[in-house]
């Protein structure tokens, strides 16, 4: 178990250095000059790539995860109000990556509205996620 614990653990960092790029590519999607289509296209070409490449990072981040989970036997009977908090930050944080494929379509299309300063605030809540995450089943708070 120590293995699929280590490979959940790498997969999981590596999921979320996606998440943390990708809306970084919305702030300067956000930025471009409507002029620069080529710059937009580049940019475009990136933010695919990067969010094909991190929603691969995420199935094996998630199928550890739940391995792990019901191989400890971890969350079940009382005590292990952490573990159903860490679920539902896992679930925010998967909400959070359909979100992100949404607004890269919204761009492809010609379709976003919000401005960069809203795309730098967005970009800040994976590390909130993590944080919570990491603090949860560190901590154990409940």
């Amino acid at each position: 178990m120590l293995w699929v614990k280590a490979f959940h653990i790498v997969f999981v960092a590596s999921w979320f250095a996606g998440l943390f790029y990708l809306p970084r590519i919305f702030v300067n999607l956000a930025m471009v000059d409507a002029g620069s289509l080529a710059e937009r296209e580049r940019l475009l070409l990136m933010a695919r790539k990067l969010l094909r490449f991190t929603t691969l990072l995420a199935v094996p981040a998630v199928a550890l995860g739940l391995w792990l989970w019901a191989g400890y036997g971890i969350g079940w009977g009382p005590g292990n109000g952490w573990m159903h908090a860490k679920l539902a930050v896992v679930l925010l944080a998967l909400a959070y990556h359909h979100a992100c494929g949404v607004m890269l379509r919204g761009f492809v299309a010609g379709r976003n509205r919000r401005g960069h300063v809203w795309f730098r605030w967005f970009n800040e809540l994976p590390v909130l996620l993590l944080v919570a995450a990491v603090v949860l089943v560190v901590v154990k708070p409940f």
